[in-house]
This record gives C-alpha cells, structure tokens and sequence, in this order.
C-alpha cells in the first residue's frame, strides 16, 4: 500500500471540498474585474481610459459598470494592443497595461500568423496559472485513480527554460517560461527535470528523454498530441517495448490542449497497454483559462476568479467578416448573458495586462450553469468561401469519423480553399503513415462534412464543386514545421491554410521532389 500516496490523495480531496466555489458566475467575474482594474488604475492605460471614473460604478446593483467598461475601452486584437501599448513595455518601459516592468515575454505565433507575438507574463500571471494548475491536479480526486499515482512523476514536454535574455526582459515558450519557475515542492514530481528541460534543441531534448525515460516512474504526461506521440514512439522503438506501459506502469492520465485531440487518439492508443484518462485544458500564452473536471466529459469548465475577466462576442456575421477580422462596435456579453449551444469568440482582461483583448478562440457553452464549454475553432480558423461555414470542430470530428471507417491513423491534416473552376473547392492535405485509398478517403470525408454541416451541404451542390485530398507521410508535415523554426513544445500544425502561408506550403512541397 503507497501510504505517501494515499494521504496525498486524501489531502488532495480535502482541499478540492475547501476550494469549492459558492458565489455565482456573474459575481466572481464581477470581482475579478474589480480587482484587475483597481491594480491596474495608475498604470498608463488606466489613466487613459479612466479606470478611476469606471470602478465608481462597480458601487450599484446593476450591470451600468459593464456598460461603461465596455463603451469606454475599445476592443484590441494582438496588432491594436502590441502598437498602441505592449511594445513599450517591450521596451522597457514601466507601468503601461500592468504596473511595473513586464519581465517575461511568451513567443506565440499561434497557428495563423507567420511572425511571433509578444505576450506579456506578469509574475501574477505566472502565479494565476500555478494555482489554476493545482487546482487541475486537485479534480483528479474525481477520477478513479490508484494512490500510486500521487507518487509518480509528472512529464511535461514543453519548450526550454533556457529563455533568451533581450535587454530588459527574458523571451521564450509560456510552457518555458512556466517550467523555469516551478515552486519548489513540486521539482520532486517534474520531468525530465531541470538540466534536460534547459535543451534548446528540440531532438536533442527528445533523445535525453528517451535514454532516461527507464529509469522514471510516470503516472501523468502533459504536452501537445503530435510531439508526446512522437517522443512514445522513440521510447518504444529504444527500449524495444511493446507499449509504453512496460516501462511506465503507473501511466494513467493524459493531460492536454491546444488542438482537438480526436484526431490523434486511434494512433495514442496503439501505444498503450492499457486504458488511460485524457484531460484537455485550456492554456494559452494569455492566461489559463479553463479545464476539464469531470472524467468522461469533454467540456471544460472556465476559471471565473483567479486573473481572467472575460466577454463573450457571438461568433457571426453581424460581428465578424468573411475573412475572420471583427468589425467595429461588435456586441459583447457578460457570462450570465451568454446562451448554450452558440458559438462565441472571447475576449480577455487579465493579470499580465491584456484589456478587451481577442485572443482568437472561438468557443460554445455546452453549461451555462456550471460555465462549460468546448472549444469548436479559430476566428480566422475556419472556411467559409461561398458560406460553408465549415469549422475546425466541423474538420476534427470527420477526420476522426473516416479515420475510424478506413481504420488509418490520421496524425496530422490541413485544409485550404481554392479556386476552381471559376468558382471552389477545398484541398485537404492528409498527414498518415498507413495505406489508403484516396477516392474512398475522399468519398467519406465529402459525406461526413455533409452530415456535420448543412451549410456545406448546400455549397456542394452549388458554389463549392470539388473537394481534393492528397495524402502525405507524416514526416513531411513534422519537416515544413522545422523548416519554420516551430519543432516541439507548444507549436501546432495549423488546421487551415490562407494566403501567404498557403504559399509557403505549396512552395514546399513543390520543392520535395
């Protein structure tokens, strides 16, 4: 019996009873923005948007201080924000969205833009997404778990904590940045540990992992599906295993984020000896914003009160062009506001100094009440040429669905639109290593995207005429995201191809041969 394990485990349930929440949404979300903002009213941005004039209004009863938050602040995508305000910081500069210097800068470029952002990181950020992280570890007790568990270590594949050092700040991957300044009882329970996690380079880091991997006791992996696929794959082939739990018994939960993990999941599982739990989260370079907290359901709950306001915009026409840009004066709402089943993109006020900020997410609320949601795509994420309306979730599930009909595993894909003809058509890119019949991949792909989505059903009789699908090894996608300087950590496979990074794709793979 793993005593160390099972208090563990019986503090862990005791903790999750004493954390439980009792005001309502609303209220928490109330106070958070109270809070960031009564922080943030010296710095330069709540002087300029007269922050002292706004939390007058937090006072009354009603919703009149959202009415005068949002009429008085406008709306910032990444490019507003960085021009008018965050590249001073990166100057050096002190108290422009959040009060003193801003010390750590997350790259991300996201999966659509081809040069890097700059995403502030406060120490209370940093601070926000280590509570948020235990309190992930805390809802385990939900799970049907051995107390082993709470004695094994903990994988997190991410970028190197060897951050670049740029005048006055440090640049780096979040997860990077994060792992770098892990409290320090839990160095206990992280790997592959401080020395291997400082490796820059993104093989030379994997080839530690797998020379060492024998001699760890992993119950918990965490890190984006393509790259913990891969680095499994290496750790078999080197200790000639047949699956990973020969030499990880205690593996039982899967945490990860970023990208739909069904595509990838018939592929995972052919690594395993045995079932195991997924969880999916929601950490972005902006913050941690929600995740999953109850086995078997793939909704994620949001944390409402640890650094993170949030507004809701419907994800439509009224508010958002063909191309995915949001118009001027879009409508917003508060979480009590918003209504299940519909699509929203978010926007965030947080801790590190974003306002208002977009950060690109589309996603549902599948609860209202408990403040659920999945995430269904990208504001920019998406095709709609001739009104498809066709979305990343839309992809996802019938890519998973013919995966399952062919029995391939699909680990990675990409679709573009087209001209055709005069008119459209859509070319998906299918990244798998197994054999298969293109027409018949083709064929259900076309019939499953019609049984998803009534839009694209009516477009395929009318503007949209062709669908194209060509297949590739794997490898071929893991080398055009080399090529790009994107290998490891956090980086993603985007899901959609437009304008100039369609052309870089076409152009490589025109020179492969």
């Amino acid at each position: 019996m793993a005593i160390i394990g099972t208090l563990l485990k019986k503090g862990i349930k005791l903790r999750e009873n004493l954390e439980q929440e009792y005001s309502s949404p609303i209220e928490l979300q109330k106070r958070e923005l109270k809070e960031l903002m009564i922080t943030a009213s010296q710095t330069e941005f709540g002087k300029y948007y007269n922050f002292s004039e706004i939390l007058k209004h937090f006072r009354k009863e009603d919703k009149g201080f959202y009415r005068l938050f949002k009429s008085s602040i406008p709306l910032h995508d990444y490019n507003k924000i960085y021009k008018d305000w965050w590249q001073l910081a990166l100057k050096g500069a002190k108290n422009i969205c959040w009060p003193g210097r801003v010390k750590y800068f997350a790259l991300s470029s996201g999966t659509s833009e081809a040069s890097s952002k700059y995403i502030p990181v406060t120490k209370e950020m940093t601070k926000a997404i280590q509570r948020t992280s235990i309190r992930q570890i805390i809802s385990l007790s939900k799970y049907d778990l051995p107390a082993e568990l709470f004695e094994a270590g903990i994988l997190m594949i991410g970028g190197s904590t060897h951050l670049n050092k740029r005048g006055s700040y440090f640049e780096g991957d979040l997860t990077g940045i994060q792992a770098a300044g892990l409290p320090f009882w839990f160095q206990h329970f992280y790997k592959p540990g401080k020395k291997i996690a400082r490796t820059r380079n993104w093989d030379a880091k994997l080839n530690e992992i797998v020379t060492k991997a024998k001699d760890w006791n992993i119950g918990i992996i965490v890190g984006v599906p393509a790259w913990i696929q891969i680095l499994l794959e290496k750790i078999i082939v080197y200790h000639q295993l047949e699956n990973i739990h020969e030499i990880w018994p205690n593996l039982r939960v899967y945490v990860h984020g970023g990208v739909s993990f069904d595509p990838y999941k018939k592929g995972f599982e052919k690594l395993l000896g045995r079932p195991i739990f997924y969880i999916e989260t929601y950490l972005a370079s902006e913050g941690f914003l929600a995740y999953q907290t109850v086995p078997k359901r793939k909704s994620m709950r949001l944390v409402l009160n640890n650094g993170i306001f949030y507004e809701f915009v419907p994800f439509d026409d009224k508010n958002f062009l063909p191309n995915g840009d949001v118009k001027p004066d879009v409508e917003s709402f508060l979480i009590d506001e918003v209504e299940e089943g519909k699509e929203y993109a978010i926007l965030l006020s947080t801790c590190a100094g974003a306002w208002r900020y977009l950060i690109g997410d589309v996603v549902k609320f599948v609860s209202v009440e408990e403040s659920e949601i999945i995430i269904t795509g990208r504001t920019k994420h998406f095709l709609s040429l001739c009104g498809e309306h066709l979305s990343v979730d839309n992809m996802n599930k019938a890519i998973e669905l013919v995966a399952d009909e062919m029995n391939i595993a699909v680990k990675e894909f990409t679709v573009a639109g087209i001209p055709f003809q005069n008119l459209f058509a859509h070319h998906w890119f299918i990244g798998t290593d197994d054999k298969v019949d293109k027409r018949l991949f083709k064929e259900r792909l076309d019939f499953h995207l019609k049984a998803l989505n009534d839009d694209y059903t009516v477009e395929r009789s009318a503007a949209l005429k062709e669908v194209i699908v060509d297949i590739f090894p794997v490898q071929i996608f893991y080398q055009w995201m080399e090529s790009r300087g994107k290998v490891g950590g956090q980086n993603k496979f985007p899901r959609v191809m437009k304008s100039s990074m369609l052309d870089e794709w076409s152009n490589f793979l025109a020179n492969l041969h």
